[in-house]
């Protein structure tokens, strides 16, 4: 028996010896495999991908809006269609801008002392998006008409409806701050702010640290402190602002004054109206300012304030390419776009409007 667990043993012993041997030999294969396989590279870094082209995108600029008599009509019928045959134009660009010149209210205050104020209801900006317009301006002397009430409701109203609005804000860094947007691998930002308040609402309207209000460019320092800012991360730099002198043709020297200074903080566009009629537009140095886009989507009597039309700018970085009008008429409050013989005679008269302004036609 001795003998037989003996055995039993020795046989043991060298089962365990074997397997050992080709546990060894096991494990040096794999390790041996391991190091001939080649090694797994990482992904690249982010910063390491090749940078998408930048390619020219297309802008188009309106003028002032509100949905104030018969274009209220329109709007509470369908505000799908309330803009008529100019949301074409405006779906035929990259992106299209206009100024909303009203608060988003149906409640609050008039503000006092002022003869004509704007207001509408939310689906204003259903009609905007229904259009094509990517981006509007609240920055404007009826943005606030019925004060801090309409304000609020204002920005409710943005909040709800997802709607890019610039110029407007809880406070002075939301007023101020820019909408930004990639468009064929272009970095865009906008900013908006107005240059033209009623003197005794200035301290009521204006934006601040912990109050709300509107983007004021009378606070010249601000304003070109933002756009500095914007310039540093941005292809392509907007400033939308409202300027000028009611019914003035030529722009003032308030607009004048401003606009090359905004040039040399950063922007590569200076865009805007408050006049009711046209300004000329063209190139200061290589970028481009439209001192007046005039009434857009706007009761008017006729005559030389029912003149509009859409600017439209091809644009690529800095470069701003093209310019091109296209002319409208405004007939029951709503641009008409104008054809055939009308059409040229307009854009010439247009073009003439350049002469007082100190642009040129190309940069």
């Amino acid at each position: 028996m001795d003998l037989y667990r003996a055995g039993l043993s020795v046989m043991a012993a060298a089962v365990v010896v074997a397997l050992a041997a080709c546990s060894g030999a096991q494990s040096e294969t794999t390790q041996s495999a391991a190091k001939r396989r080649p090694p797994v590279s990482a992904p690249p870094s982010a910063k390491a991908l090749p940078k998408p082209p930048r390619e020219p995108y297309t802008i188009a600029f309106g003028g002032d809006v509100h949905f104030e008599g018969v274009i209220r009509g329109r709007l509470d019928a369908d505000p799908k269609t309330a803009l008529g045959p100019i949301a074409k134009v405006l779906r035929g660009a990259d992106l299209a801008m206009v100024n909303l010149e009203t608060a988003i209210t149906t409640g609050g205050d008039k503000a006092p002392g002022k003869q004509f104020t704007f207001r509408a209801p939310p689906s204003a900006l259903t009609a905007l998006r229904a259009a094509g317009v990517d981006v509007v301006s609240m920055a404007n002397n009826h943005g606030m008409d019925y004060m801090q009430t309409g304000l609020a409701d204002s920005l409710a109203a943005i909040r709800r409806a997802r709607f890019p609005v610039v110029g407007i804000g809880k406070d002075a860094a939301q007023a101020y701050r820019p909408w930004r947007t990639t468009v064929n691998g272009n970095k865009v930002a906008v900013i908006g702010a107005t240059q033209v308040l009623d003197d005794h609402l200035i301290p009521a309207w204006t934006a601040a640290d912990g109050k709300g209000g509107l983007a004021s460019a009378k606070n010249e320092e601000r304003l070109l402190r933002e756009v500095r800012a914007a310039r540093k991360v941005s292809d392509t730099v907007i400033v939308h602002l409202h300027w000028g002198t009611e019914m003035a043709a030529c722009p003032n020297p308030a607009q004048r004054a401003l606009a090359p200074k905004l040039v040399a903080a950063g922007a590569d566009v200076v865009v805007g109206g408050h006049a009711h009629i046209l300004l000329g537009a063209g190139y200061l140095d290589s970028d481009y300012v439209s001192y007046g886009l005039g009434n857009f989507v706007f009761y008017s009597g006729g005559g030389i304030t029912s003149k509009t039309g859409v600017l439209t700018l091809t644009v690529n970085g800095r470069k701003v390419l093209k310019s091109e009008w296209t002319p409208a008429q405004i007939q029951g409050g709503v641009p008409i776009p104008l054809t055939g013989p009308a059409k040229s005679q307009a854009v010439s008269a247009w073009q003439g409007l350049r002469g007082c302004t100190g642009l040129t036609a190309r940069p």
